[in-house]
């Protein structure tokens, strides 16, 4: 598990919110949705009617060479088909309106694991209550983007998310045991703060950015809730769920 010692900090505090911004954030939910349905309709399609005529061509290459070729060819058609999913997935959030915000950063969290070879330990809450869309949006695009940069970046051995719920606020934590990064790193790279930073800022949150050379990263969101939650006692920690994958 990675370690719980915070590391160097450096604060993100997101600024007050405004309509503007929740009408931008929105805007541009709705335009990945479009991009992610023509490129699923269209693309996606195109690419599936071209995998059924190579498998056709296969039957009657004739010479073994031929048929190396075309196996060649459907191997690399396979890793583009499933480079466009993962493409579409990042794009829509589909998988949050089908599955619910819980099950989709478990999701997540596990296609990470599955494509570098890092542990995710998840430490989810699952009595989160009605949550606003545009809230689980601005959650699960945070965590998204937060174990991309884990995935990219870290070289960590282990990354854990958790989530907890108290009174008036829902806050989660991204942690990872990787090689961290400074202050000028942020700076000169982003690593997609930005649009975590808009996001709790439209909806009144914040971001706590923690991070230190060969001390792993940690980030902190907390979003308050539209109405108070009752507080979670000792006798009801049983609604916490432990994930730890092999």
């Amino acid at each position: 598990m990675p370690s719980r010692r915070a590391p160097k900090s450096g604060t993100i505090e997101a600024a007050e919110p405004s309509e503007l911004s929740r009408q931008l954030l929105n805007a541009q939910e709705e335009e990945r949705r479009r991009i992610s349905r023509e490129l699923h309709d269209e693309t996606g399609q195109g690419l599936m009617v071209l995998r059924f005529q190579l498998e056709m061509l296969a039957s009657d290459a004739g010479t073994q060479e031929n048929k190396n070729k075309i196996q060649e060819s459907l191997e690399l058609l396979d890793r583009t088909i499933e480079g466009l999913r993962r493409t579409i997935a990042r794009l829509s959030p589909r998988v949050l309106e089908e599955l619910g915000l819980i099950a989709a950063i478990r999701r997540e969290a596990h296609l990470v694991s599955r494509r570098t070879g890092i542990t995710p330990h998840l430490e989810l809450t699952e009595e989160t209550g009605p949550l606003s869309h545009e809230l689980e949006v601005a959650i699960y695009r945070s965590v998204q983007e937060a174990l991309h940069n884990v995935a990219k970046h870290s070289q960590a051995r282990n990354f854990t998310v958790t989530m907890q719920v108290r009174a008036r606020k829902i806050s989660v934590t991204i942690q990872d045991d990787g090689i961290g990064f400074s202050p000028r790193m942020v700076r000169e790279r982003g690593f997609g703060l930005t649009g975590m930073q808009e996001r709790a800022a439209a909806l009144g949150g914040s971001v706590k950015i923690s991070s230190g050379h060969a001390k792993g990263t940690c980030i902190r969101l907390v979003f308050p809730l539209a109405h108070p939650r009752p507080v979670i006692t000792s006798s009801s920690q049983t609604s916490l769920q432990r994930v730890t994958a092999a």
